[in-house]
């Protein structure tokens, strides 16, 4: 059920709405529909699986990782960004495969139009993972405590909730029956659907704002104007695609070469807050078991910018003015645990709470356990906890 949720999530659509595309131009092709259908389940659950084994894998090694961890490296962001720019481009129609690829290579992907199928699901998880906490923050914290078998079945069982949609549409022809037939209509919605995805873009670059700073930003954003020149360049035809791609190429490398570190470089640590004004302070182990000392109850966000949830969890329900007004009338120390990059205390905490991905909120009262509320924060839970104090 987790996984078929996943299917609403903001991280999801844009891949889902390339796939209904695809599935309108095979309007009739019922035999296609189920060939599709079962290349992008495979996609979806050997690439869930081999992340969540790779996962597993490195924990038993004793690396300290979560659910998630693919988006904690500004490399990764970096490079989402990139393919989700060729894919809008070429929504977009700047440029078309066919035009850029040699011959055989074009044949190739139309005799195997599986393959691309298969790849659409492989993405579907590398971008989607980020969003299961919401649904299965719990159990994928219980899932990294079982043997493997156990645990990969589990993760299993989420890739089938994510793909099944799909399957099923594949497998029922009255689901392609309420698709209008091909025609001009999927030119339109094929150059809709590229604003999605450069959508998807600027939330990526934000991330990255958040893991390497504004130099990062700029930078990636300077690299992703090059590469789609480039792209652009390579439809061309005749010497002017040599010389303008030769140009842009060169381009493109001298801006890697110098603006590159800025991407993958970290930003130094936030200071505490110096003033009363600022409510939330950096969180540590440190500064949870000082304050609980002083007899103060003490509420922690584990979060991250890559994380969708936790960013409408923070703009509405952290960020209102009666939850604050409650914070102030216990004297609730807030302290916020950015898991943006990657944190081997943060992990070591949350896999103590029995999770393995943000977000996470936890109430923490002197002289009792800690309380690990609901992901979807809501005011009136939040308000509840804070009565008992």
């Amino acid at each position: 059920l987790g996984g078929l949720l996943l299917n609403l999530m903001p991280c999801v659509f844009p891949v889902l709405a390339i796939k209904v595309l695809g599935f309108a131009r095979q309007s009739g092709d019922h035999g296609g529909h189920r060939r599709a259908a079962l290349a992008y389940t495979a996609g979806v659950m050997l690439s869930l699986l081999v992340l969540a084994g790779a996962m597993l894998a490195l924990r038993a090694a004793g690396a300290q990782l979560g659910w998630g961890f693919q988006l904690q490296s500004p490399a990764v962001v970096a490079g989402l960004a990139a393919l989700f720019t060729l894919i809008g481009l070429n929504l977009a129609g700047v440029f078309e495969f066919g035009r850029m690829a040699p011959a055989s290579v074009c044949g190739m992907q139309s005799r195997r139009p599986l393959v691309n199928d298969f790849l659409s699901g492989v993405l579907a998880v590398v971008i989607a993972s980020p969003c299961t906490a919401p649904f299965m923050g719990a159990s994928l914290g219980f899932a990294i405590t079982l043997p493997a078998p156990q645990a990969m079945l589990l993760f299993a069982a989420l890739g089938f909730g994510l793909a099944l949609p799909y399957l099923l549409a594949g497998f029922i022809p009255a689901v392609a029956r309420l698709l209008p037939r091909p025609g001009p209509w999927m030119r339109t919605l094929q150059r809709l659907l590229a604003f999605p995805m450069f959508g998807t873009v600027a939330w990526l670059v934000w991330v990255l704002g958040q893991q390497s700073g504004i130099d990062g930003a700029g930078a990636l954003l300077a690299l992703l104007v090059s590469l789609a020149g480039l792209v652009w360049a390579l439809s061309l035809r005749g010497r002017a695609r040599l010389v303008i791609a030769s140009v842009f190429l060169v381009f493109t490398l001298v801006l890697a070469g110098g603006l590159g570190p800025n991407i993958v470089q970290g930003t130094p640590a936030v200071a505490a807050a110096s003033n009363a004004q600022d409510r939330w302070q950096p969180w540590s182990s440190q500064r949870v078991a000082e304050l609980k000392a002083e007899g103060r109850p003490v509420f922690v966000d584990f979060t991250a910018a890559w994380c969708v949830t936790c960013q409408y969890n923070k703009k509405t329900t952290l960020a209102d003015a009666e939850v604050l007004a409650q914070f102030q009338a216990k004297n609730v120390a807030l302290l916020r645990a950015d898991w943006t990059r990657r944190d081997q205390a943060i992990t070591a905490a949350l896999t103590a709470l029995g999770r393995s991905g943000v977000p996470v909120y936890v109430l923490h009262a002197p002289g009792k356990p800690p309380v690990v509320l609901s992901e979807i924060l809501r005011k009136d839970e939040l308000g509840a906890a804070l009565s008992g104090l």
